[in-house]
């Protein structure tokens, strides 16, 4: 009899640690969906602004009005999706996105003007994506994003030049050189994780500061 209620016991233990191991499993799975999904739509707006500069410089301006209201459109819904302190510099580079589409209509985008606007709109989604991710905790998991954006971070920093932009690309740097220290996983991604944290948000406070 004893025997019996052991391997009742030791049953019912093996399946609640399966569906406990199942739960945390399909928790892992569901922030690993989210995240592509957020990365999925930085990507898909990124493509919809360089089709605005492409369709500007072939001189269609149909093309290029509608690429940059598809963008805008996008870029709005990721302002609104945020809580962070990089929210209003993106709305504000949206806002400087729509100024020009009367100009695109008009054919009077000239110069690169509309590249300078489009590369300050990839710093700021970037910088607002690095700023979720950091705000989602564990920063282990999430190398790929953190990598895609601060590369992202950079093209604005062509535009702005100088001193500015040495250091922002110094900071980048910095951070995705201990970014591969994340990706090995294990004690040394542990230890390295507190500077990585530290880097990526000296790179938004620099990021602030230019937008």
């Amino acid at each position: 009899m004893k025997k019996i209620l052991l391997n009742v016991v030791v049953s019912l233990a093996i399946v609640g640690f399966a569906q406990t191991a199942s739960v945390s499993a399909s928790v892992v799975d569901f922030s690993t969906t989210v995240r592509s999904a957020f990365q999925a739509n930085t990507d898909s707006t990124v493509a919809l602004l360089d089709k605005a500069v492409a369709a500007n410089a072939k001189g269609d301006k149909a093309g290029t009005v509608q690429a940059l209201q598809a963008s805008t459109t996008a870029l709005e819904a990721e302002a609104k999706s945020s809580t962070g302190s990089l929210k209003d510099k993106l709305v504000g580079q949206v806002s400087n996105l729509k100024k020009l589409i009367p100009l695109a209509q008009a054919g009077l985008l000239k110069g690169n003007m509309l590249q300078k606007a489009v590369s300050l709109a990839k710093t700021a989604l970037g910088a607002n994506q690095i700023e979720k991710l950091i705000g989602s905790g564990n920063l282990i998991s999430k190398v790929s994003g953190l990598t895609k954006n601060l590369n992202l971070v950079k093209t604005g920093l062509s535009v702005v030049g100088g001193s500015t932009a040495s250091s922002g690309n110094s900071l980048i740097n910095t951070a995705l050189g201990s970014l591969s220290k994340l990706g090995k996983g294990g004690a040394v991604a542990k230890a390295a994780e507190p500077a990585v944290k530290s880097q990526l948000n000296s790179v938004l406070g620099l990021v602030k500061g230019i937008l």
